[in-house]
């Protein structure tokens, strides 16, 4: 492993993380289905302002299980972009579904609501727009073309909890919307995920399909009583510790928010000289978290030329996203060609994120400016 003088993120943690985990541990019981487990649904689902909130142990399960709770199955088609993580694509294969590529717009990097009703067929039973780097989609006009056409909307809002249009929290708008708390994200619990959604229905499906298609009004390990199993499931629980983790770091997500935004804010402003460097600035009403501080360079080889200048300076820089229908899974499997998406393409040639995180010091924020000045001049 590299020794980053910059890395490209750092987990912000404090005591209280300390103290509700070693809570959970001392209590030598309860390490899975813990109370937690409800305390921390409960608490995103207000945050958003939503009904429903079901915990998983990761965000793909989240997908895979929402997919699976809406019954989407073989002979169904589901838009998404190319320009997100590779779980928004494999999702919809895992549940034998067909995924429809659909190009993005050059604002928000989420799917151009514009170019939708061109990619629906007979067959589709879903829209899944992506909310990049902590940056929503256009999600109401997404919204109205899959309520125009009757079509699912189901967000994958992984990198976005506490983003928000238009004073409407991410996951407030779609039918479902899943998060990610993997280790990069805004909240993190190393690994985790959840959907929220105001379906009782969908909610009830999502906590079967989490732990083997078990009906249980009491908890597994507490229950001396047989289970009655209904349907297949999966083992896609989040453990007790890492709710209690969860439940900590929300309790500090818009602290955590706003100084993401401040050091954003100091970044952008070091970096405005340079006509070449274009930051991901959110519309008027769009409310950036900075998952990802991203930037887009004039093309590939002066993207490259800086990658590799800031990786040689040991500071931690990514490519994200190259297009997942160029990838070599996805073009053999369906024969997509160079070129299919030229908004989503043009935009992986020229895109690189630099290193964001909350508790970034002035040294490494002065460092990091100061490379890329020295790189431009």
């Amino acid at each position: 492993m590299k020794n980053w003088k910059i890395p490209l993120y750092k987990i912000y943690t404090d005591d209280e993380d300390v103290n509700l985990i070693t809570k959970v541990i001392k209590r030598g019981s309860s390490w899975a289905l813990g109370p937690e487990i409800e305390e921390f649904e409960n608490a995103i689902k207000n945050y958003v302002g939503v009904d429903y909130c079901a915990t998983l142990n990761s965000g793909t399960s989240a997908l895979h299980a929402t997919y699976l709770a809406y019954g989407i199955k073989d002979g169904d088609e589901v838009i998404i972009p190319s320009f997100s993580f590779i779980s928004t694509a494999n999702s919809v294969m895992f549940v034998n579904a067909k995924p429809i590529f659909a190009d993005i717009e050059e604002t928000t990097l989420g799917l151009n609501p514009e170019l939708l009703e061109e990619k629906i067929s007979s067959s589709t039973k879903a829209i899944v727009p992506m909310d990049y780097g902590g940056l929503s989609c256009n999600i109401f006009e997404i919204n109205n073309v899959a309520k125009n056409n009757n079509i699912l909307l189901i967000e994958d809002g992984a990198e976005a909890l506490g983003s928000s249009v238009h004073g409407k929290k991410v996951g407030s708008v779609s039918d479902s919307t899943i998060f990610s708390f993997c280790g990069n994200k805004v909240l993190t619990t190393g690994e985790g995920g959840a959907v929220v959604t105001n379906s009782k229905d969908i909610y009830e499906k999502i906590k079967m399909v989490r732990s083997h298609g078990r009906i249980s009004q009491i908890d597994y390990f507490n229950d001396p009583k047989g289970s009655q199993y209904i349907e297949l499931g999966y083992n896609w629980r989040m453990s007790s510790l890492t709710a209690a983790l969860g439940i900590s770091q929300l309790g500090k997500l818009d602290k955590i928010i706003k100084m993401r935004k401040e050091n954003a804010e100091y970044i952008s402003a070091r970096l405005s000289k340079f006509t070449q460097i274009t930051p991901l600035t959110p519309p008027v009403g769009y409310d950036h978290i900075y998952q990802m501080y991203t930037i887009k360079l004039p093309d590939r080889k002066i993207r490259n030329s800086l990658h590799n200048y800031l990786l040689d300076k040991r500071i931690f820089s990514k490519i994200y996203f190259e297009p997942i229908h160029l990838t070599d899974f996805y073009r053999q499997k369906f024969g997509i060609k160079d070129g299919a998406l030229p908004i989503t393409e043009k935009i992986s040639q020229c895109i690189l994120t630099i290193p964001i995180y909350p508790n970034m010091t002035m040294e490494e924020k002065t460092y990091l400016v100061e490379s890329i000045s020295d790189f431009f001049e």
